[in-house]
């Protein structure tokens, strides 16, 4: 048997993009159905409305979906008022079986995927994962207020959970004692996270990255608490070195 990893880093990263920009997120399936009941579009202020979400955050997921083909973009002027006109997203043709075929096939490909990270070593599996999430945690950081890097510690840790939330993790911070945690409720890996706890690698990394570019280095993100070891949350702590 070949020693080499059958899983590259490039082929981790284009898998892990597919999962995350289709509908493993509850969230974006309901956008996309709440889409798809009105004809002429919605905005993403009334899906954020109807939803209860931030604007940000149903702009996020709208967006999204338009970049996967599932709505398409189109610019309304606005009655009465002076300004931009605004963005309406209408959904596609209803091939989409987003209760049926749609969603099973993105658990597919979660199945799939914790499957094929099961197969590498755990420590070589991990230490890919966690490269890919630092690797992707700075360039999301790189597009936070223009990459702003002279932050304080809490005040990074708030843009890294709202960037996370915007990414469908439904994270926020808890601080206890001299530790700093960012608690996400929600895991757009779905099943994966459960089958391979190696992603929860991914989620430390994208953590590490983001602080690491927003703050520095001399944070270290630890994996405290995680749905794949039955935890009903997973919980990312960080401890900075003075």
């Amino acid at each position: 048997m070949p020693s080499e990893a059958p899983f590259s880093p490039d082929d981790f990263t284009s898998s892990v993009s597919a999962i995350t920009s289709a509908f493993g997120d509850p969230t974006r399936r309901r956008v996309y159905l709440l889409a798809h009941e009105h004809e002429d579009g919605v905005t993403a202020s009334e899906v954020a409305a109807a939803l209860g979400l931030h604007a940000n955050v149903a702009r996020h997921h709208l967006d999204k979906l338009a970049a996967g083909g599932y709505v398409t973009v189109r610019t309304a002027k606005q009655t009465g008022a002076a300004g931009r006109p605004s963005k309406r997203y209408v959904a596609t043709a209803p091939a989409v079986a987003i209760d049926s075929g749609g969603v099973r096939r993105d658990e597919l490909v979660l199945a799939l995927l914790g499957r094929a990270l099961e197969l590498l070593p755990r420590e070589q599996a991990e230490a890919m994962a966690e490269e890919v999430g630092v690797e992707y945690g700075q360039r999301m950081a790189a597009s936070l207020a223009g990459g702003d890097a002279h932050r304080s510690f809490r005040a990074a840790l708030g843009a890294v959970a709202d960037a996370l939330t915007a990414h469908g993790f439904a994270a926020h911070t808890e601080a206890r004692g001299d530790v700093v945690s960012i608690v996400a409720e929600h895991c757009p890996f779905g099943g994966a996270s459960v089958v391979s706890p190696v992603v929860c690698a991914l989620d430390r990394g994208m953590v590490k990255g983001m602080l690491g570019a927003l703050y520095g280095d001399s944070c270290r993100p630890e994996t405290e608490r995680s749905r794949a070891l039955g935890d009903d949350t997973c919980v990312t702590g960080v401890r900075v070195s003075l």
